[in-house]
Protein backbone atom coordinates (compact mmCIF):
# COMPACT_ATOMS: atom_id res chain seq x y z
CA UNK A 1 0.00 0.00 0.00
CA UNK A 2 1.12 3.55 -0.70
CA UNK A 3 2.94 5.56 1.96
CA UNK A 4 0.69 8.52 1.12
CA UNK A 5 -2.32 9.39 3.24
CA UNK A 6 -5.32 7.51 1.85
CA UNK A 7 -8.63 9.36 1.51
CA UNK A 8 -11.79 7.47 0.53
CA UNK A 9 -15.20 8.68 -0.65
CA UNK A 10 -18.22 6.68 -1.82
CA UNK A 11 -21.14 7.88 -3.95
CA UNK A 12 -24.41 5.92 -3.75
CA UNK A 13 -25.85 5.24 -7.20
CA UNK A 14 -29.53 6.04 -6.70
CA UNK A 15 -29.94 9.57 -8.05
CA UNK A 16 -28.90 12.21 -10.57
CA UNK A 17 -26.15 14.61 -9.37
CA UNK A 18 -27.49 18.08 -8.55
CA UNK A 19 -26.00 21.48 -7.71
CA UNK A 20 -25.94 20.66 -3.98
CA UNK A 21 -23.98 17.44 -4.60
CA UNK A 22 -21.50 19.35 -6.72
CA UNK A 23 -20.82 22.12 -4.21
CA UNK A 24 -20.87 19.92 -1.11
CA UNK A 25 -19.00 16.81 -2.27
CA UNK A 26 -18.05 16.52 -5.93
CA UNK A 27 -16.11 19.76 -6.39
CA UNK A 28 -13.89 19.37 -3.29
CA UNK A 29 -13.30 15.69 -4.13
CA UNK A 30 -12.24 16.49 -7.69
CA UNK A 31 -9.89 19.19 -6.40
CA UNK A 32 -8.45 16.61 -3.99
CA UNK A 33 -8.00 14.12 -6.85
CA UNK A 34 -5.26 16.39 -8.21
CA UNK A 35 -3.28 16.44 -4.97
CA UNK A 36 -0.20 14.27 -5.11
CA UNK A 37 0.41 14.21 -1.37
CA UNK A 38 -2.61 11.91 -0.91
CA UNK A 39 -3.95 8.77 -2.59
CA UNK A 40 -7.68 9.33 -3.18
CA UNK A 41 -10.12 6.42 -3.63
CA UNK A 42 -13.52 7.30 -5.11
CA UNK A 43 -16.08 4.57 -5.67
CA UNK A 44 -19.60 4.16 -6.98
CA UNK A 45 -21.45 2.45 -4.13
CA UNK A 46 -23.79 0.31 -6.23
CA UNK A 47 -24.20 -2.42 -3.58
CA UNK A 48 -25.25 0.27 -1.10
CA UNK A 49 -27.79 1.49 -3.65
CA UNK A 50 -29.66 -1.81 -3.41
CA UNK A 51 -30.64 -1.05 0.18
CA UNK A 52 -33.03 1.72 -0.87
CA UNK A 53 -33.62 1.10 -4.55
CA UNK A 54 -35.10 -2.02 -6.08
CA UNK A 55 -35.30 -0.47 -9.56
CA UNK A 56 -32.49 -2.09 -11.62
CA UNK A 57 -32.68 0.49 -14.40
CA UNK A 58 -32.45 3.37 -11.89
CA UNK A 59 -29.31 1.86 -10.35
CA UNK A 60 -27.73 1.32 -13.78
CA UNK A 61 -28.69 4.79 -15.05
CA UNK A 62 -27.50 6.49 -11.88
CA UNK A 63 -24.15 4.67 -12.12
CA UNK A 64 -23.79 5.96 -15.67
CA UNK A 65 -24.78 9.54 -14.79
CA UNK A 66 -22.60 9.79 -11.69
CA UNK A 67 -19.52 8.35 -13.41
CA UNK A 68 -20.05 10.66 -16.40
CA UNK A 69 -20.44 13.65 -14.06
CA UNK A 70 -17.17 13.05 -12.23
CA UNK A 71 -15.24 12.41 -15.42
CA UNK A 72 -16.76 15.43 -17.19
CA UNK A 73 -15.80 17.68 -14.29
CA UNK A 74 -12.16 16.67 -14.57
CA UNK A 75 -11.53 13.88 -12.07
CA UNK A 76 -7.83 12.99 -12.25
CA UNK A 77 -8.06 9.24 -12.80
CA UNK A 78 -4.30 9.11 -13.25
CA UNK A 79 -3.80 10.02 -9.60
CA UNK A 80 -7.09 8.89 -8.04
CA UNK A 81 -8.49 5.35 -7.96
CA UNK A 82 -12.02 5.57 -9.43
CA UNK A 83 -13.97 2.31 -9.38
CA UNK A 84 -17.32 0.59 -9.00
CA UNK A 85 -17.82 -1.12 -5.64
CA UNK A 86 -19.20 -4.27 -7.31
CA UNK A 87 -16.04 -4.62 -9.43
CA UNK A 88 -13.96 -5.29 -6.29
CA UNK A 89 -15.30 -8.61 -4.91
CA UNK A 90 -12.90 -8.53 -1.98
CA UNK A 91 -15.04 -5.77 -0.41
CA UNK A 92 -18.11 -7.97 0.04
CA UNK A 93 -15.94 -10.87 1.18
CA UNK A 94 -14.40 -8.64 3.82
CA UNK A 95 -17.88 -7.47 4.85
CA UNK A 96 -18.80 -11.08 5.70
CA UNK A 97 -15.64 -11.63 7.73
CA UNK A 98 -16.19 -8.34 9.58
CA UNK A 99 -19.81 -9.29 10.29
CA UNK A 100 -18.47 -12.32 12.17
CA UNK A 101 -16.68 -10.08 14.69
CA UNK A 102 -19.33 -7.34 14.91
CA UNK A 103 -21.72 -7.32 17.85
CA UNK A 104 -25.40 -7.17 16.94
CA UNK A 105 -25.80 -4.63 19.73
CA UNK A 106 -23.54 -2.25 17.82
CA UNK A 107 -25.75 -2.54 14.74
CA UNK A 108 -28.86 -2.02 16.91
CA UNK A 109 -27.54 1.48 17.64
CA UNK A 110 -27.17 2.51 13.99
CA UNK A 111 -29.15 5.67 13.25
CA UNK A 112 -30.87 4.35 10.10
CA UNK A 113 -32.04 1.18 11.84
CA UNK A 114 -33.23 3.04 14.94
CA UNK A 115 -35.13 5.51 12.75
CA UNK A 116 -36.90 2.66 10.94
CA UNK A 117 -37.88 1.00 14.23
CA UNK A 118 -39.08 4.32 15.66
CA UNK A 119 -41.22 4.96 12.57
CA UNK A 120 -42.83 1.54 12.97
CA UNK A 121 -43.53 2.08 16.66
CA UNK A 122 -45.00 5.55 16.07
CA UNK A 123 -47.32 4.18 13.39
CA UNK A 124 -48.60 1.52 15.80
CA UNK A 125 -46.98 -1.35 13.90
CA UNK A 126 -46.82 -4.53 16.01
CA UNK A 127 -43.53 -5.63 14.42
CA UNK A 128 -40.84 -3.00 15.11
CA UNK A 129 -38.70 -4.52 12.35
CA UNK A 130 -41.34 -4.36 9.62
CA UNK A 131 -39.75 -3.34 6.32
CA UNK A 132 -36.21 -3.57 7.73
CA UNK A 133 -33.97 -5.61 5.44
CA UNK A 134 -30.66 -7.13 6.44
CA UNK A 135 -29.11 -4.76 3.92
CA UNK A 136 -30.31 -1.79 5.95
CA UNK A 137 -29.34 -3.45 9.22
CA UNK A 138 -25.86 -4.45 8.01
CA UNK A 139 -25.20 -1.25 6.08
CA UNK A 140 -22.53 0.00 8.53
CA UNK A 141 -20.57 -3.27 8.13
CA UNK A 142 -20.43 -2.94 4.35
CA UNK A 143 -19.37 0.67 4.79
CA UNK A 144 -16.67 -0.45 7.20
CA UNK A 145 -15.45 -2.96 4.59
CA UNK A 146 -15.33 -0.19 1.95
CA UNK A 147 -13.07 1.84 4.22
CA UNK A 148 -10.95 -0.87 5.83
CA UNK A 149 -10.30 -2.73 2.58
CA UNK A 150 -7.93 0.07 1.58
CA UNK A 151 -6.91 1.09 5.10
CA UNK A 152 -8.18 4.61 4.48
CA UNK A 153 -6.78 7.15 6.92
CA UNK A 154 -9.41 9.82 6.31
CA UNK A 155 -13.04 9.63 5.17
CA UNK A 156 -14.77 12.92 4.29
CA UNK A 157 -18.39 12.60 5.45
CA UNK A 158 -21.37 14.69 6.44
CA UNK A 159 -22.24 14.96 10.13
CA UNK A 160 -24.95 12.34 9.71
CA UNK A 161 -22.30 9.77 8.71
CA UNK A 162 -19.90 10.25 11.63
CA UNK A 163 -21.45 7.32 13.49
CA UNK A 164 -20.56 4.97 10.62
CA UNK A 165 -16.90 5.96 10.82
CA UNK A 166 -16.96 5.39 14.58
CA UNK A 167 -18.47 1.95 13.96
CA UNK A 168 -15.78 1.18 11.38
CA UNK A 169 -13.19 2.05 14.03
CA UNK A 170 -14.91 -0.20 16.57
CA UNK A 171 -15.07 -3.10 14.10
CA UNK A 172 -11.45 -2.63 13.04
CA UNK A 173 -10.32 -2.50 16.65
CA UNK A 174 -12.20 -5.71 17.46
CA UNK A 175 -10.69 -7.51 14.47
CA UNK A 176 -7.19 -6.28 15.32
CA UNK A 177 -7.64 -7.47 18.90
CA UNK A 178 -8.63 -10.97 17.76
CA UNK A 179 -6.36 -11.47 14.75
CA UNK A 180 -3.49 -9.00 14.99
CA UNK A 181 -2.94 -5.48 13.67
CA UNK A 182 -4.30 -5.44 10.13
CA UNK A 183 -6.48 -2.34 9.94
CA UNK A 184 -5.78 1.37 10.29
CA UNK A 185 -8.43 3.10 12.43
CA UNK A 186 -10.02 5.63 10.03
CA UNK A 187 -10.79 9.23 10.90
CA UNK A 188 -13.91 11.12 9.84
CA UNK A 189 -13.18 14.43 8.12
CA UNK A 190 -15.94 17.01 8.54
CA UNK A 191 -15.46 20.16 6.49
CA UNK A 192 -17.09 23.03 8.37
CA UNK A 193 -16.85 25.35 5.37
CA UNK A 194 -18.58 23.00 2.92
CA UNK A 195 -21.46 24.86 1.36
CA UNK A 196 -24.98 23.51 1.82
CA UNK A 197 -27.30 24.77 -0.89
CA UNK A 198 -31.01 25.39 -0.52
CA UNK A 199 -33.27 23.89 -3.16
CA UNK A 200 -36.28 25.14 -5.12
CA UNK A 201 -38.46 25.42 -2.00
CA UNK A 202 -35.85 26.96 0.31
CA UNK A 203 -35.14 23.76 2.22
CA UNK A 204 -31.81 21.93 1.90
CA UNK A 205 -31.39 20.69 -1.67
CA UNK A 206 -32.10 16.96 -1.48
CA UNK A 207 -33.71 14.35 -3.69
CA UNK A 208 -35.78 13.28 -0.66
CA UNK A 209 -37.46 16.73 -0.77
CA UNK A 210 -37.81 16.61 -4.58
CA UNK A 211 -36.40 20.15 -4.72
CA UNK A 212 -33.13 19.59 -6.59
CA UNK A 213 -31.64 21.29 -9.64
CA UNK A 214 -29.80 18.62 -11.68
CA UNK A 215 -26.25 19.69 -12.43
CA UNK A 216 -26.23 19.04 -16.17
CA UNK A 217 -29.83 19.68 -17.10
CA UNK A 218 -30.05 20.97 -20.72
CA UNK A 219 -30.15 24.75 -21.03
CA UNK A 220 -33.91 25.34 -21.45
CA UNK A 221 -35.16 23.11 -18.59
CA UNK A 222 -32.24 24.37 -16.48
CA UNK A 223 -33.45 27.95 -16.95
CA UNK A 224 -37.02 26.90 -16.20
CA UNK A 225 -35.99 25.39 -12.83
CA UNK A 226 -33.94 28.46 -11.86
CA UNK A 227 -37.04 30.58 -12.50
CA UNK A 228 -39.02 28.33 -10.12
CA UNK A 229 -36.78 29.02 -7.11
CA UNK A 230 -38.91 30.31 -4.24
CA UNK A 231 -38.48 33.98 -3.23
CA UNK A 232 -40.34 36.39 -0.96
CA UNK A 233 -42.76 39.08 -2.11
CA UNK A 234 -40.47 42.13 -1.82
CA UNK A 235 -40.87 44.50 -4.75
CA UNK A 236 -38.04 45.76 -7.03
CA UNK A 237 -36.22 48.70 -5.42
CA UNK A 238 -36.77 47.43 -1.89
CA UNK A 239 -33.50 46.34 -0.17
CA UNK A 240 -33.27 42.57 0.28
CA UNK A 241 -31.31 40.34 2.65
CA UNK A 242 -28.87 38.22 0.60
CA UNK A 243 -28.12 35.93 3.52
CA UNK A 244 -31.68 34.56 3.58
CA UNK A 245 -31.92 34.27 -0.22
CA UNK A 246 -31.70 30.88 -1.94
CA UNK A 247 -30.69 32.64 -5.17
CA UNK A 248 -27.80 34.44 -3.48
CA UNK A 249 -26.68 31.27 -1.66
CA UNK A 250 -26.40 29.34 -4.92
CA UNK A 251 -24.66 32.24 -6.69
CA UNK A 252 -22.16 32.62 -3.84
CA UNK A 253 -21.26 28.92 -3.99
CA UNK A 254 -20.01 29.35 -7.57
CA UNK A 255 -18.86 32.97 -7.82
CA UNK A 256 -15.61 34.67 -6.82
CA UNK A 257 -15.53 36.81 -3.65
CA UNK A 258 -15.48 39.94 -5.82
CA UNK A 259 -18.49 38.82 -7.87
CA UNK A 260 -20.33 37.88 -4.68
CA UNK A 261 -19.64 41.29 -3.12
CA UNK A 262 -20.98 43.04 -6.23
CA UNK A 263 -24.23 41.04 -6.12
CA UNK A 264 -24.54 41.69 -2.39
CA UNK A 265 -24.52 45.42 -3.21
CA UNK A 266 -27.26 44.84 -5.81
CA UNK A 267 -29.39 43.24 -3.07
CA UNK A 268 -28.91 46.33 -0.90
CA UNK A 269 -30.02 48.45 -3.87
CA UNK A 270 -33.20 46.37 -4.26
CA UNK A 271 -32.51 44.12 -7.25
CA UNK A 272 -35.68 42.49 -8.59
CA UNK A 273 -36.10 38.75 -8.16
CA UNK A 274 -36.60 38.32 -11.89
CA UNK A 275 -33.30 40.03 -12.65
CA UNK A 276 -31.48 38.01 -10.00
CA UNK A 277 -32.84 34.76 -11.43
CA UNK A 278 -31.60 35.78 -14.87
CA UNK A 279 -28.18 36.66 -13.49
CA UNK A 280 -27.98 33.32 -11.68
CA UNK A 281 -29.03 31.34 -14.74
CA UNK A 282 -26.58 33.11 -17.06
CA UNK A 283 -23.73 32.71 -14.58
CA UNK A 284 -24.33 29.01 -13.87
CA UNK A 285 -25.03 28.19 -17.50
CA UNK A 286 -21.72 29.67 -18.56
CA UNK A 287 -19.88 28.07 -15.64
CA UNK A 288 -21.20 24.58 -16.45
CA UNK A 289 -21.38 24.76 -20.26
CA UNK A 290 -18.07 23.05 -21.13
CA UNK A 291 -18.50 20.30 -18.52
CA UNK A 292 -22.12 19.77 -19.64
CA UNK A 293 -20.93 19.18 -23.22
CA UNK A 294 -18.35 16.64 -22.00
CA UNK A 295 -21.04 14.99 -19.86
CA UNK A 296 -23.44 14.41 -22.75
CA UNK A 297 -20.60 13.23 -24.97
CA UNK A 298 -19.73 10.64 -22.32
CA UNK A 299 -23.36 9.51 -22.02
CA UNK A 300 -23.26 8.86 -25.76
CA UNK A 301 -20.08 6.79 -25.30
CA UNK A 302 -20.74 4.54 -22.27
CA UNK A 303 -17.84 2.35 -23.40
CA UNK A 304 -15.46 5.15 -22.39
CA UNK A 305 -17.02 5.32 -18.94
CA UNK A 306 -16.89 1.54 -18.60
CA UNK A 307 -13.23 1.56 -19.61
CA UNK A 308 -12.39 4.17 -16.96
CA UNK A 309 -14.21 2.20 -14.26
CA UNK A 310 -12.56 -1.07 -15.23
CA UNK A 311 -9.14 0.53 -15.20
CA UNK A 312 -9.96 1.87 -11.75
CA UNK A 313 -11.05 -1.58 -10.59
CA UNK A 314 -7.73 -3.05 -11.76
CA UNK A 315 -5.88 -0.42 -9.71
CA UNK A 316 -8.13 -1.03 -6.69
CA UNK A 317 -7.63 -4.77 -6.82
CA UNK A 318 -3.86 -4.33 -6.85
CA UNK A 319 -4.46 -3.35 -3.21
CA UNK A 320 -7.51 -5.43 -2.29
CA UNK A 321 -6.52 -8.86 -3.66
CA UNK A 322 -3.21 -9.29 -1.78
CA UNK A 323 -4.63 -7.66 1.35
CA UNK A 324 -7.63 -10.01 1.33
CA UNK A 325 -5.25 -12.95 1.07
CA UNK A 326 -3.60 -11.78 4.30
CA UNK A 327 -6.99 -11.31 6.00
CA UNK A 328 -8.10 -14.81 5.01
CA UNK A 329 -4.89 -16.30 6.37
CA UNK A 330 -5.24 -14.35 9.61
CA UNK A 331 -8.66 -15.90 10.32
CA UNK A 332 -7.51 -19.42 9.39
CA UNK A 333 -8.78 -19.66 5.81
CA UNK A 334 -5.63 -20.79 4.04
CA UNK A 335 -4.06 -23.74 2.28
CA UNK A 336 -3.53 -26.85 4.40
CA UNK A 337 -0.19 -27.55 2.78
CA UNK A 338 2.46 -25.31 1.19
Amino acid sequence: MSSKSIVLTGITTTGTPHLGNYVGAIRPAIEASRRHDVLPFYFLADYHALIKCQDPERVRQSTLEIAATWLALGLDTGNAVFYRQSDVPEITELAWILSCVTAKGLMNRAHAYKAAVQANEESGEADPDKGVTMGLFNYPILMAADILMFNAHKVPVGKDQIQHIEMARDIAGRFNHLYGEHFVLPEAVISEDTATLAGLDGRKMSKSYDNTIPLFLPEKPFRKLIMKIKTDSLEPGVPKDPDTSTLFGIYKAFATPEETAAIRRRYEEGISWGEMKNILFEYLNEHLKAARERYYALLESPDKIEEALREGAVKAREYSAPFMKKIRASVGIRALAP
